[in-house]
C-alpha cells in the first residue's frame, strides 16, 4: 500500500475489514492469551498479548506506513517508547547528543535515570552542525533529535544531522510528536529511528495515552521488539483502538491546526504586550527555511514570551477557551507555562525555560473565537 496517499493509509494501512464477520472496523481483542493448534503452533503468530495482539498489530502496522518505515512499535507512552530505544541502543559507556531545549520528560529520564546506569548526555543547540560535530566523541551512540523542540519551537535540518551521526558511526533519533508524520517523515530524510507520543497529535482527542517507535531497518526493528516485549510497556488493545480511531483524521485535523496556529501567530506577533513569538512558520524565524524544506505545514504548536513570569501566569489564568494543562494535540485548544508545568524538571538545568514563556497548543475551533479568547486574556496580563 506505500505507493498510496498518507490519507488513504491513515484510514486502510493495518486495517483491512473482519474477515470473519466484515467488520470495516478492525476489532478490540481485549484478550491475555490465545488457543493454540499444537505447542509452538500459533495462530497468526499470537500467543499472549504483551508479545503481540491483534489490534496493537493494526496499530503499529498503520503507524510504520505513515512514517514510511518498515516496522512499527506501539508502547504505553511516549516515555515508554523512549526508554525501550534507549535501552535498545545503548548501554553502560554510552553517550548521547540531546537538545539543549529538549521535553522535560525526555531530560528527566536522561539525567535522573540513564545516568545513574553509565549513559552520559551532552545537551547541545542542534540547529547548529558545528556544535553538533564538536559534542560527538567515540563513545556516541545517538544523537537524540526534536524537530521542533518542545517549548521553545527549535528546527533542526533532520538530513543534515543524520549525515553527521553517521559519520561518526552514531544512529539519529528523532522526535516526531510536534510535527506528526502528516507534516513530517524523518526516516525519508535519513533518521534511522523515529518517536512519537502518540498521546499527541496521532491520537488527537486527548483520550488515550500512548507511544510509538518506527524505524525503515529490520534489523533495528527486530532488536526494538525484543525490547518492547522483554520490557512490557506495550499499548493495550483499547489504547490502540483509540489510536488508530484518531488516527484516521489526522491529516483533515492538522490542516486545521496549521491554519489555526498561523492565525493565533499573527495576532500575537503584532500584540505589544507579547516581547516574542517562536513559530517556524514566522518569515523571521531562524529555522524557517529549513522547515520549509522538511516540513508540509508548520504544525499546531506557538509559544510567545511576555515582559515577565507574573504576566505571563497572569495570560495562562484569564483563557477562556484555551484550557490550562498539560499535554498537547488534541482537538481542544490548551495554554500552559513551561517552567511551571511541562518543564520543571528542567529547572536548574541548562535545559531550563524561560520564566516569561507561554506554550499554546492550537485546536481546530473556529479561529476567530481562538483569537478573541487571547486578545481578552492578554488584556488582562
Amino acid at each position: 500500500m506505500n505507493d498510496q496517499s498518507f490519507e488513504t493509509l491513515a484510514i486502510h494501512a493495518g486495517q483491512a475489514p473482519d474477515p470473519v464477520t466484515g467488520a470495516v472496523v478492525p476489532p478490540i481483542y481485549q484478550v491475555s492469551t490465545y488457543q493454540q493448534d499444537a505447542i509452538g503452533s500459533l495462530r497468526g503468530g499470537y500467543e499472549y498479548s504483551r508479545s503481540a495482539n491483534p489490534s496493537r498489530t493494526a496499530l503499529e502496522e498503520c503507524l510504520a506506513a505513515l512514517e514510511g518505515g518498515r516496522r512499527g512499535l506501539a508502547f504505553a507512552s511516549g516515555l515508554a517508547a523512549e526508554d525501550a530505544v534507549l535501552r535498545a541502543l545503548c548501554g553502560p559507556g554510552s553517550h548521547v547528543v540531546i537538545p539543549n531545549d529538549a521535553y522535560g520528560g525526555t531530560y528527566r529520564l536522561f539525567a535522573k535515570v540513564y545516568e545513574r546506569w553509565g549513559v552520559s548526555f551532552s545537551p547541545v543547540p542542534l540547529a547548529d552542525p558545528a556544535a553538533v560535530r564538536a559534542a560527538m566523541r567515540p563513545e556516541t551512540a545517538l544523537v537524540w533529535l526534536e524537530t521542533p523542540t518542545n517549548p521553545l519551537l527549535g528546527i533542526a535540518d533532520i538530513e543534515a544531522m543524520a549525515g553527521i551521526a553517521h559519520e561518526a558511526g552514531a544512529l539519529l533519533v528523532v522526535d516526531n510528536t510536534f510535527a506528526s508524520p502528516y507534516l513530517q517523515q524523518p526516516l525519508a530524510l535519513g533518521a534511522d529511528v523515529v518517536l512519537h507520543s502518540t498521546t499527541k497529535y496521532i491520537g488527537g482527542h486527548s483520550d488515550v495515552v500512548g507511544g510509538a517507535a518506527v524505524t525503515a531497518s529490520d534489523e533495528l526493528g527486530e532488536r526494538l521488539a525484543y525490547h518492547q516485549n522483554a520490557m512490557g510497556g506495550v499499548a493495550g488493545p483499547f489504547d490502540s483502538w483509540l489510536t488508530l480511531r484518531g488516527i484516521k483524521t489526522l491529516a483533515v485535523r492538522m490542516d486545521r491546526h496549521n491554519a489555526n496556529a498561523a492565525r493565533v501567530a499573527d495576532l500575537l506577533t503584532r500584540h505589544p504586550k507579547v516581547t516574542g513569538v517562536l513559530y517556524p512558520g514566522l518569515p523571521d524565524h531562524p529555522g524557517h527555511e529549513t522547515a520549509a524544506k522538511q516540513m508540509r505545514g508548520f504544525g499546531g504548536m506557538v509559544s510567545f514570551r511576555m515582559a515577565s513570569e507574573e504576566a505571563a501566569v497572569a495570560v495562562c489564568e484569564a483563557t477562556e477557551l484555551f484550557i490550562l494543562g498539560e499535554s498537547l494535540g488534541g482537538v481542544e485548544s490548551l495554554i500552559e507555562h513551561p517552567a511551571r508545568m511541562t518543564h520543571a524538571s528542567a529547572a536548574g538545568s541548562p535545559l531550563e525555560v524561560p520564566a516569561d514563556l507561554v506554550r499554546l497548543s492550537v485546536g481546530i475551533e473556529e479561529a476567530g473565537d481562538l483569537l478573541a479568547d487571547l486578545e481578552q486574556a492578554l488584556k488582562k496580563a
